[in-house]
């Protein structure tokens, strides 16, 4: 039984540190992380830092009673189960009259009687939450979703599990017990959850454990995809979030390439042909098949379809419409402009692909173009008064700073 799965602990993180390395890892550098740690094994890390910037529980009275949340911003689990939304949601009343915004009183209810309480997608409602998952997707390369779990005292949301994206989880108010095993079904993907194994699960749950350890505030735990986990509170309410990384595989890759293939093969004559009459099965026809199925995965290229579907898996970061407005209006040759952050932005030939649509440009605009995509603040006059102009509307270019 190991309170500390690689023995990487309590090491200070460099000066100009990006998230991982100064805020989840201890001082763990990213090329350490990558080689020792990433998608292989657990990494505890005590007193990794300070995250009362980032959450509280005052945050959660915010967003609970304040903010007028909906499903399925939140979800309510006890004893194993989610309870239904039902429950804890009710009309919003005058003027707001939908019927699933969150009921406070319900859900101190529930709270009180054991319930856990799941913030979801806080990179979505939460800013210093939003910012930091951002941060660290674009460090990682793969997408970052925030989730917060809320336990009352002596009690547990969720039973053995894993989870099919890799976790960060940092422990923000109170304590929580962690009892971690290896993995039933290493590596599982998105469509292979905990549930199509649940008596593997449970059994491996009985086992020895490869971590038993209590999480502390400033101590982050990072499990990769498919590692059981099991958490409970211990004498007060424990506040801890959870950033889901969602990895990008092989599979995927794989995936991507066959519809790459089968595009192609859409305009084979030979391969829209009819099979022959009375046929039972593949027979013959199997291998002609086979053979141009090669072929054209040989000569297919997945990248667009890949940076398609990067672009789809978030948000570009939030932009103010009257901020927005106030900039084209006043736009001059000095005025600081800036790459909107996480647009996944890429220039394919004359074409500007972005998670706000495409663009196409005249050959003279270009190398502007590729210039702002460094994400440095430029004047418009440095890019071009008119083609600032028409990123600004785009929303592809946002106001900065000076």
């Amino acid at each position: 039984m190991s309170d500390t799965p690689t023995g990487l602990q309590d090491t200070g993180p460099a000066a100009g540190a990006g998230v991982l390395e100064a805020r989840l890892t201890g001082g763990l550098s990213r090329a350490e992380f990558a080689r020792k740690v990433w998608a292989r094994t657990a990494l505890l890390t005590r007193r990794a830092s300070d995250f009362s910037d980032l959450f509280s529980a005052d945050a959660v009275d915010e967003l609970v009673a304040r903010r007028g949340l909906r499903t399925p911003f939140l979800r309510v689990a006890k004893d194993g189960s989610t309870l239904p939304e039902a429950s804890f949601t009710s009309s919003g009343g005058i003027g707001a009259t939908v019927s699933d915004q969150l009921d406070d009183t319900a859900l101190w209810r529930a709270f009180a009687d054991g319930a856990t309480l799941v913030l979801q997608a806080l990179h979505r409602t939460w800013e210093p939450v939003a910012e930091l998952a951002a941060r660290l997707g674009t460090e990682l390369g793969h997408p970052v979703q925030a989730n917060a779990y809320v336990t009352p005292p002596q009690n547990r949301g969720f039973d053995a599990h894993y989870d099919v994206h890799d976790v960060f989880v940092l422990q923000i108010e109170g304590t929580k017990r962690w009892i971690v095993h290896e993995p039933v079904h290493p590596d599982p993907l998105r469509d292979q959850p905990w549930t199509d194994r649940r008596t593997a699960v449970a059994e491996a749950a009985r086992g020895e454990p490869h971590t038993d350890t209590v999480l502390e505030p400033g101590d982050v735990l990072y499990l990769p995809r498919g590692w059981l986990h099991a958490a409970e509170a211990q004498g007060e309410v424990s506040v801890h979030l959870t950033l889901g990384v969602h990895t990008w595989t092989r599979h995927a890759l794989a995936e991507q390439l066959a519809e790459a293939a089968l595009a192609t093969l859409r305009d084979d004559p030979g391969m829209r042909g009819t099979l022959p009459l009375g046929t039972e099965g593949p027979g013959e026809e199997l291998e002609r098949v086979r053979e141009h199925l090669l072929a054209a995965i040989a000569g297919a290229d997945p990248a667009p379809l890949f940076h398609r579907a990067r672009r789809g898996q978030a948000r570009p970061a939030p932009m103010g419409p009257l901020a927005q407005l106030a900039a084209v209006g006043e736009l001059r040759a000095d005025s600081p402009v800036r790459l909107r952050a996480s647009l996944e932005a890429r220039l394919d030939g004359p074409r500007l692909l972005t998670r706000v649509g495409w663009l196409d440009f005249p050959r003279a605009d270009l190398p502007s173009v590729a210039r702002m995509l460094d994400g440095e603040v430029r004047t418009a006059g440095d890019l071009g008064v008119e083609l600032v102009r028409r990123l600004l509307r785009a929303g592809v270019l946002v106001p900065a700073e000076r």
